[in-house]
């Protein structure tokens, strides 16, 4: 009797910490507090029909011509608030840009759980609304992830050849590992870990391994830029090493940024030169 008793709040416990850490990775709802217009650029607010019969709020920058379209991905928990540096130093340069809130983000409709598939799946139909734009070149598609973003970006490429071009900021090769090394500085026992990455996995309807950067980077034709600081302790710069490792050469680089960590990279010198010629490089 004392043994079930032990056993049985031995369960619970490991449930209720369970749940605790769920949680933890649960994305806030932050909305963005600044639009393109704060800094006197011309936009339109759109709304982005996606999976689910759910819609993606986010902003349309045109350029003046028929031109190339560059996506713009935020992170985890983050907003299109983010990506303001990338707005400012990138429109009017010859692209339209789109930027907008992954489902379960800022002002996007909510969709139970977020996953990096739904960030996916909504990269994809952030294409298909470009698709319906006369002033975007069909077959001259960018991506620009932050983050989960990048790595979403790589796994949405591998199944959409749409994408022609991505470059990544301090993308996880899998998130698993980064997940399980934010919780560990927790102190959580390791069988703890593995019970709730199998709940997260059936509720995504894939395994982490199979979703991973590092297993689809070299199943797409996208020329890919991988960008990482070395001093990144969100994402870790090892992540990168392992992607690098796993693409095809001949269309993967990766620029490791000396002393940069995981949110000031675009601070870099010279980093907007660099995008720019990758972007612009047929």
């Amino acid at each position: 009797m004392i043994f079930l008793i032990i056993v049985s709040i031995a369960v619970l416990l490991s449930l209720v910490l369970g749940l605790i850490i769920i949680r933890g990775f649960k994305t806030p709802s932050q909305k963005h507090c600044k639009t393109p217009a704060d800094h006197n650029i011309e936009f339109e607010e759109v709304s982005i029909p996606t999976k689910n019969n759910k819609n993606l709020y986010g902003w349309w920058i045109k350029a003046n011509k028929t031109a190339p379209t560059t996506i713009l991905m935020h992170g985890w928990g983050k907003n299109v608030g983010r990506l303001m540096p990338y707005i400012n130093s990138l429109q009017g340069k010859g692209f339209n840009l789109l930027a907008f809130d992954s489902r379960n983000h800022g002002s996007s409709d909510n969709d139970d759980f977020s996953s990096m598939v739904k960030f996916a799946e909504d990269i994809c139909a952030s294409i298909d609304f470009i698709e319906q734009k006369p002033c975007a070149e069909k077959n001259n598609i960018s991506l620009i992830g932050l983050s989960i973003g990048g790595a979403a970006s790589i796994y949405a490429a591998a199944h959409d050849p749409r994408i022609k071009k991505i470059i990544t900021i301090g993308a996880p090769s899998n998130p698993a590992n980064v997940m399980a090394l934010h919780i560990r500085k927790k102190h959580v026992p390791q069988p703890l870990i593995w019970l709730v990455f199998e709940f997260m996995q059936y509720k995504i309807g894939k395994r982490f391994s199979e979703i991973a950067a590092e297993k689809n980077i070299f199943k797409t034709k996208a020329k890919i830029f991988l960008i990482h600081g070395t001093l990144d302790k969100v994402v870790p710069f090892s992540q990168s090493e392992l992607l690098i490792k796993a693409s095809n050469p001949k269309q993967t680089e990766l620029w490791a940024i000396n002393g940069k960590g995981h949110s000031n990279c675009h601070y870099e010198v010279g980093f907007w030169d660099r995008v720019l010629k990758f972007l612009e490089t047929n």
